[in-house]
């Protein structure tokens, strides 16, 4: 791996810079688990796209630049650095979207790809159900078939910004004689179905951040399935290595809370040092998200050169989550009393900011598959040792 940036990338971050600095809102966007907020960030989705920002990696003809993911991570790197908005479509662009272009077929990509990088069709993301969270092989959402579609039954929970998305990617049973991780179907399902009723769950702040969503005879064509029926769980794996890998989490994204978190105690350095402990904590959390980011340039490097992400993937998802704990954690110390400021309140300013991120850092290690779960993982497939 060459530490070195070539001509080519570094006029390629010069460009990315130049343009967020033109185009980011100067005020931040209201959050995008209320409903003005959601529409606001659709709408710099759309903004987005009209550079060909909305996915630099994706083909040009899909709405892309074709970068590598080398450019991508400097991508990464700058709208973080420019403090751009978070991106509510998410799980479409780094979790779907890949899946996509990996098993996808053409007429698919086409269809689905350029609408996702507009914003024009936000998704959600269906997997966990009221018996089956970290557990996906314990499914019970049925899809029936039917000529040319499916009908659909069940339920599903926790569905990360379901409330206002337009599309949901979820696994169903098509078989159902089947048992575990046999007979699982990945269906791509529009949520103005009739027959579909979502209902919001609250976050620890109060907002909808997600739902659940009940299906009574939801019909759904046979072309929304993606890779093959009952070809479901090696899709919905290849989905889950993307959100716990590279794409979900970018290194910048802890490299810039690494470096608001310096600032932080840098301002109340006095205070701070009293306890030494801290001083060492902001160490740490800034060294860590270095350390990731070299680990996933790595990862990246070896990926351009044909390699593949594997079980490794489960340790990204412990370090990031567990980074990110740590780093707001750290944060809250710093603060002391304000640190219970919410970020609408009158006094909070960017202390609010600190809170947010600490409620969110608190569902890390319990999204994308539990960190008890990577940890069995990692112990029996890549040190193979035997189940417990």
């Amino acid at each position: 791996m060459d530490l070195n940036y070539s001509d080519k990338q570094q006029a390629f971050r010069a460009e990315v810079r130049a343009w967020l600095q033109a185009n980011v809102p100067a005020e931040p966007l209201a959050s995008f688990d209320t409903e003005q907020g959601f529409a606001q960030h659709r709408a710099w989705e759309a903004k987005l796209n009209q550079g060909r920002w909305g996915m630099v990696t994706w083909p040009q003809e899909l709405g892309g630049r074709g970068c590598d993911l080398i450019e991508w991570l400097i991508f990464e790197e700058e709208y973080y650095r420019s403090g751009a908005p978070a991106r509510v479509n998410q799980n479409g662009i780094f979790l779907l979207g890949p899946t996509l272009m990996e098993y996808g077929t053409p007429a698919q990509q086409a269809r689905f790809l350029p609408k996702m990088a507009t914003g024009e069709e936000v998704w959600a993301q269906g997997w966990s159900e009221p018996g089956a969270g970290s557990d996906m092989a314990a499914i019970r959402c049925k899809a029936v078939r039917e000529g040319d579609e499916f009908v659909i039954n069940g339920q599903k929970t926790w569905s990360t910004r379901a409330v206002w998305a337009d599309w949901l990617f979820g696994m169903f049973r098509t078989d159902p004689q089947s048992s575990r991780h046999h007979g699982l179907t990945f269906i791509l399902v529009p949520l103005d179905a009739p027959g579909i009723t979502v209902r919001p769950i609250p976050q620890l702040d109060g907002l909808p951040g997600f739902a659940e969503v009940f299906f009574d005879d939801v019909r759904v064509p046979v072309d929304n399935i993606l890779g093959g029926i009952g070809q479901g769980w090696q899709v919905a794996m290849s989905t889950a290595g993307f959100e716990r890998g590279l794409m979900l989490r970018s290194p910048a994204r802890f490299q810039e809370a690494a470096r608001r978190l310096v600032q932080l105690y840098l301002a109340n350095r006095e205070s701070a040092d009293r306890d030494p402990s801290v001083g060492e904590a902001v160490m740490r959390a800034w060294l860590d998200a270095e350390a990731y980011c070299l680990n996933t340039y790595m990862t990246a490097s070896r990926l351009i050169g044909g390699g593949k992400i594997g079980a490794e993937s489960s340790t990204n998802k412990i370090f990031w989550s567990e980074l990110d704990l740590r780093l707001h954690a750290t944060a809250l110390s710093i603060l002391g009393a304000r640190a219970e400021l919410l970020a609408h309140a009158p006094a909070a300013g960017e202390v609010g900011r600190w809170l947010d991120g600490f409620l969110f850092a608190q569902a890390g290690p319990i999204y994308a598959g539990t960190n008890e779960i990577q940890r069995n993982i990692i112990a029996e497939r890549m040190l193979g040792m035997p189940r417990a």
